[in-house]
């Protein structure tokens, strides 16, 4: 603030993060770092595109006013996003005690001899903020899903999940082959316990006929039941294997 400036203003600009069909605001501070009252006043030189509030007021003694400038909504931006608008802050000395109320027109007018302070504020444009772009996961359309080594050393996800997938292709054949070995070496294990039991069944035949029992017609006729139900048996197994 120079020498005899009554009113300091932050920041010497008003900068607008210009969006089309939204209303945007921004301050304005006004800081009194004298020990006198000082009454102010903002004009603009388009105040059908702005609404300043307050527009006027007091600030007192080693104290700050805030003031809102809001634009209101605009139907398309401007030629290089160049804006000519321009703020006007007039400040001048008022008695102790005065309040808005006391404000009149009259008292920032040089020609009437009153002591009227006055700094010119110009319009800036800045682009809106933007939101953090969303991390794409995965790989990108058209491209193979190939994972990558980070500096550390460490796989990446995509790269475990191909893995992943790659072992359980592999894996699942295996399974099946270990349950067709399993199956294969059951039935064969049955094989050998019914030719086991057919040789066994073979001998104590053979013992009847040599003891020479007299019931030799019962004798055939079991030996005829053994022997087909043998059959059925091996043939069953046979099916399988």
């Amino acid at each position: 603030m120079s020498t005899g400036e009554l009113l300091s203003i932050e920041p010497l600009e008003l900068k607008f993060p210009f969006e089309l069909k939204k209303q945007i605001s921004c301050s304005l501070q006004l800081s009194n770092k004298t020990d006198q009252h000082v009454a102010f006043k903002v004009k603009t030189t388009n105040p059908k595109k702005y609404c300043v509030r307050p527009n006027t007021g007091v600030v007192l003694p080693r104290s700050t006013c805030d003031v809102i400038v809001t634009m209101q909504a605009q139907k398309e931006a401007p030629p290089d996003m160049q804006c000519k608008d321009k703020f006007l802050l007039q400040s001048v000395k008022v008695n102790e005690g005065a309040t808005s109320k006391d404000i009149y027109p009259e008292m920032f007018n040089k020609e009437a001899g009153h002591v009227v302070q006055e700094c010119k504020l110009r319009v800036v444009y800045v682009s809106p903020p933007q939101p953090p772009s969303p991390v794409q996961e995965g790989s990108e359309e058209g491209s193979s899903p190939r994972g990558s080594v980070s500096d550390n050393g460490n796989f990446s996800t995509a790269e475990l999940s191909l893995s992943s997938r790659s072992f359980a292709d592999r894996l699942e054949p295996l399974e099946k082959s270990s349950e067709a070995r399993a199956l294969i070496s059951k039935l064969t294990e049955e094989k050998n316990n019914a030719i086991q039991q057919n040789n066994k069944l073979r001998k104590e035949l053979e013992l009847l006929r040599r003891g020479g029992n007299k019931n030799s017609g019962g004798v055939s006729f079991l030996l005829i039941i053994f022997i087909g139900l043998l059959g059925i048996i091996l043939g069953y197994i046979m099916k399988k294997t």
